[in-house]
This record gives C-alpha cells, sequence and structure tokens, in this order.
C-alpha cells in the first residue's frame, strides 16, 4: 500500500487518501506523539478495511511524518496485542 496524499485539516488532525482505497478519505488524529486511525469515510467504490490494513495506513503517516519510533513504542504495541 502506498500513501498517496495527505494534508493537514486542522489542529491534530489530518486526512489522508491510500492507492489500494483511491474514493476513501481517511482521518488521523495525534495521541502524544503519533497519529492513529480515528475515522475512514469509507466509500462503497472501495473494498472493505480491514483492521490489518488500518494499522499499516497507521505505520504509513507515522513514518512520513518522522514519528515511527514513537508508533513503535507505544503502549498497545508493546504489550503485544
Amino acid at each position: 500500500m502506498k500513501l498517496n496524499r495527505w494534508a493537514y485539516a486542522r489542529r491534530n488532525t489530518i486526512k489522508a487518501t491510500f492507492d489500494e482505497f483511491p474514493n476513501s478519505l481517511v482521518i488521523f488524529r495525534r495521541v502524544k506523539y503519533y497519529y492513529f486511525v480515528y475515522n475512514v469515510e469509507w466509500s462503497a467504490m472501495d473494498p472493505p478495511v480491514s483492521r490489518g490494513k488500518l494499522e499499516e495506513m497507521e505505520w504509513l503517516i507515522n513514518n512520513e511524518l518522522d514519528h515511527a519510533e514513537n508508533y513503535r513504542n507505544r503502549k498497545f504495541f508493546n504489550k503485544g496485542n
């Protein structure tokens, strides 16, 4: 999956699109030092979005914004869930 484009929407919020879901808008929110998927404005023209794909989107946006280390060290990830 590739990040098509992204833009800041408002404070602590980013909107992005990805090549596998080009018609769906993904909204990210910042928590401390990384971004997570807050909402997906899903389009019926795209395939359903799985949890694995959402995690991949989170990784891509955090990597793009140089928050990959913070995302990797988050509490959820370290619990092994």
